[in-house]
């Protein structure tokens, strides 16, 4: 049996991709690793950001829906981000930090039993800043000319928090199928992890009954775990389909190969292989300075530029 050795990429909805830009990369510090398009509807922007060469566990992407109303918050929804910082000094660069950038926040605390500091973008899409006991995605590269000081970057995706009506289907879904161990499993919450030990596998699950959220600007689509490679990711299709959901069977989305489920509550899953990654059609000193596409709209790119807005 293989195993799920962490996140892969989370992906969300924002409204304006000019103002995503300037805080993803100026406010948190992150590189744009790639700017390309939704390969499902190219008018639409998608923006990846994450480490120096957007490797895997590092990845977070937005589609661009300028027309998208407001998030309604309720269950069943992915509901927060951990991202991974180095230590808790960290935590005070980045409240001063956050002052400095009047973005709002909620102080220094803990949140999935680590010293933490909750924060939101400014579509509303909560995140936490999450000191990590030692662990960090071992391929995670610093990026140079980011703004803030390598002492404090961003070292990747830690906990992700999930809201749903039934917490016993998605603790089954976690542990029977793809092997995650259990952390705490309590009546309302549970923290369970791909990898024991490592915070960048890791899922903390919340049971809230009520309305199902209703998805906006701010909002979270989809989480992403990692697979190393186009047999795992067939193996993976095989067992989920085995416990009675349906897949979209395996896609090629060029920078990797994936599938998608949803599991009993309703929360989107996608699987995607490590590879080919952000440098196959891309060089480390100038990625995601300009628009890529994969191969199959290469030849209507002049169509799909004329739809898009600059993003400067």
């Amino acid at each position: 049996m293989y195993n799920i050795p962490g996140h892969h990429h989370i992906s969300m909805i924002t409204k304006h991709a000019n103002d995503n830009n300037h805080f993803y990369r100026e406010v948190l510090g992150l590189r744009r690793v790639k700017l390309t398009v939704n390969q499902d509807a190219p008018s639409m922007y998608h923006l990846f950001y994450g480490d120096k060469t957007g490797s895997p566990g590092t990845e977070l992407s937005f589609f661009e829906i300028p027309l998208v109303g407001r998030t309604h918050r309720g269950t069943n929804a992915i509901t927060k981000i951990g991202l991974i910082v180095p230590s808790e000094e960290s935590l005070q660069y980045w409240m001063k930090r956050f002052d400095d950038y009047e973005v709002q926040h909620e102080g220094i605390s803990t949140y999935a039993n680590r010293p933490a500091l909750l924060f939101e973008d400014e579509e509303g899409l909560r995140m936490a800043l999450i000191v990590a006991n030692g662990e960090k995605i071992s391929h995670w590269e610093t990026y140079d000319r980011s703004p803030v000081p390598q002492e404090h970057q961003i070292q990747g995706m830690g906990t992700v928090e999930m809201t749903v009506k039934n917490l016993s289907k998605l603790s089954r879904t976690l542990i029977e199928i793809f092997g995650y161990q259990t952390v705490f499993e309590n009546e309302q919450d549970a923290l369970f992890q791909s990898v024991a030990g490592e915070v960048f596998g890791e899922i903390y699950v919340i049971q809230q009954d009520g309305p199902s959220e209703k998805p906006g600007k701010g909002s979270i689509h989809h989480l992403a775990i990692r697979v190393k490679n186009d047999e795992e990711l067939q193996y993976w299709d095989e067992q989920v389909k085995k416990r009675g959901f349906q897949t979209s069977g395996i896609i090629d989305r060029f920078y990797f190969k994936s599938l998608y489920f949803r599991e009993s509550n309703g929360i989107l899953f996608e699987i995607a292989t490590d590879g080919p990654g952000f440098l196959r059609d891309g060089n480390v000193e100038t990625l995601g300075e300009q628009l890529d596409l994969p191969d199959f709209l290469e030849a209507h790119r002049d169509e799909i530029v004329e739809k898009l807005h600059p993003i400067v």
